[in-house]
């Protein structure tokens, strides 16, 4: 199990990365990843930053069956 300053090192390593990366490098449940970068986001200390829904190629994003599945979030060190 990773703990806060192991996803904060693992960010300031990378530059930035998504919270599935994250999990997987770290070796950490998701959820547990997931409510780690959440907790750095309301202490300052990450920044979640969502791409721009006019990269969709076709421009059927909010028609996707995924939900928006093809925008990606990625984390990075404030």
């Amino acid at each position: 199990m990773a703990s806060l300053i192991e996803v904060r090192d693992m960010l300031a390593l990378q530059g930035r990365m998504e919270a599935a990366q994250l999990s997987v490098q770290l070796h950490t449940p998701q959820a547990l990843v997931d409510a780690m970068l959440s907790r750095l986001e309301a202490m300052g200390k990450v920044v979640k930053i969502s791409e721009d829904p006019d990269g969709c190629l076709s421009g059927s994003c909010k028609s996707c069956p995924e939900g928006k599945a093809c925008l990606r979030e990625w984390w990075a060190l404030r």
